[in-house]
């Protein structure tokens, strides 16, 4: 592999495991497993591992893709990268739970103490930030749910059913004190999923249409910007 591209490699694990590492600070620990801890190199290479099936995975989906490719994309042997992770199914759901711990951390931070203003705006901000810098997990995930999220339903049925439950309440009370308009709480998350994740999953389109001039990283803080005007001028309480 070419110096550039391995420095690029190592910077785009770095930035992965600190994402991960933030996003998991977010959430109420578990207590922690009375397992053999991992060496400095074992996690070295299961972090190889995993960025390597995240590229794959992302282009090729679940069905597509083989232990074969991810080795190869890795810069190991099949042998290697098996006694690391045994099934290419384990592999898979390690990505995808600690996807979802990170894409569920914005959520997570919405406070129902906060202003709802302020609260919603770092919302949309974040998603959108995710959907700059982290587009092949928005890819793996839009993938896995296209194909009826067979590997992950039961992480959805609960652990993100229940945090948006948790965060519908928190809509809900501040509609009750009157500081954002009455609107449907699970359809308002919804929306904002829809609308920061096409920044990530039809980026090309994004860009083809934008075109050089608008079409460069800018593009990102323009979305910002509409997105906020869209859902806080729609939020904000009308006098009877």
């Amino acid at each position: 592999m070419p110096p550039t591209k391995v420095k690029s490699a190592e910077a785009t694990i770095s930035a992965r495991r600190q994402h991960k590492a933030d996003a998991k600070a977010a959430v109420a620990p578990h207590p922690p497993a009375k397992l053999r801890p991992l060496t400095r190199i074992q996690r070295e290479k299961q972090d190889i591992i995993l960025e390597a099936a995240l590229e794959v995975f992302s282009v090729h989906g679940f069905r597509g893709s083989t232990i074969d490719q991810i080795a190869e994309v890795a810069g190991m042997s099949k042998p290697n990268l098996l006694y690391y992770f045994p099934r290419k199914e384990e592999i898979h759901r390690r990505l995808m739970s600690e996807l979802l711990v990170t894409w569920l951390a914005p959520l997570r931070e919405m406070d129902a103490d906060g202003d709802p203003f302020p609260e919603i705006r770092s919302y949309i901000r974040r998603k959108l930030e995710m959907a700059r810098d982290f587009p092949r997990e928005s890819r793996l995930f839009a993938n896995e749910m296209l194909q009826g999220a067979p590997r992950i339903i039961e992480m959805i049925e609960i652990d993100l059913r229940n945090l948006v439950d948790e965060k519908a309440k928190v809509l809900t009370g501040w509609m009750d004190q009157g500081k954002i308009a009455r609107t449907d709480p699970y359809h308002l998350i919804f929306s904002i999923w829809a609308t920061t994740q096409h920044y990530a999953d039809f980026d090309v389109q994004v860009r083809a249409v934008l075109g050089p001039a608008r079409g460069g990283e800018g593009r990102f803080e323009d979305a910002a910007r509409y997105l906020e005007q869209l859902f806080l001028f729609g939020l904000t309480p009308r006098p009877r």
